[in-house]
């Protein structure tokens, strides 16, 4: 692309979410970064790519764990604060994007060209996807969605100012159960396109 274009995507579970960021992602041409970006941060510091993976978006306890200075003895905030660090270098380098999850709509949101979204779901919609994709029943399903719904907000608002899911933080809030995967991501990529088109022009210097 010839702007630089960052798609930050935050998701309720079962809305979707990721399969859309897939999609906006192989159609737009940026490279997606969601937990395989542990694994190119494992390999850059030549460290087991499972020892993080335990702690991603993993909230920490704060009975046991404490900050000071700016500075956690929480395996699962240094964790987070590998990747926020991750995704800032890769913006500052100039470097378009999609990440999933990742307080991305936070961390990044000083970035020129970024452009955050939140996908939600009917409870209805989101229990059928999880029930298809995870070969649980009903019961299980809701069981699932409320656990990592509630992960997600818990990691997320450790970590931000702003509250996950809140309409407030985002450019965009988007009900996949309206027009489904496919429809949601053609609204979406509809938007990006009309967003790049909007933005000034660059000017460099020779």
């Amino acid at each position: 692309m010839d702007r630089q274009t960052i798609l930050t995507v935050g998701r309720e579970y079962g809305s979707g979410g990721r399969d859309i960021a897939a999609l906006l992602s192989a159609r737009l041409g940026l490279k997606m970064y969601d937990r395989e970006l542990l694994a190119v941060i494992a390999r850059e510091m030549q460290v087991d790519a499972r020892t993080l993976e335990r702690y991603d978006e993993h909230r920490g306890n704060r009975l046991l764990y404490r900050q000071v200075g700016g500075f956690s003895n929480s395996p699962g905030d240094n964790v987070a604060r590998l990747q926020f660090d991750y995704l800032r270098r890769l913006a500052g380098e100039g470097e378009s994007f999609v990440v999933v999850g990742r307080c991305g709509e936070e961390i990044l949101r000083d970035v020129p060209g970024t452009i955050t979204v939140f996908i939600l779901a009917d409870r209805a919609f989101r229990r059928e996807r999880v029930m298809a994709e995870r070969g649980v029943t009903e019961a299980e399903a809701d069981v699932l969605i409320g656990r990592t719904d509630q992960r997600r907000r818990a990691y997320h608002d450790r970590h931000c100012t702003g509250r996950w899911g809140d309409a407030r933080c985002y450019d965009l809030c988007v009900n996949s159960a309206r027009l489904g995967i496919e429809g949601t991501a053609d609204l979406l990529e509809r938007y990006i396109l009309a967003r790049q088109a909007a933005a000034p022009p660059d000017h460099t210097t020779a």
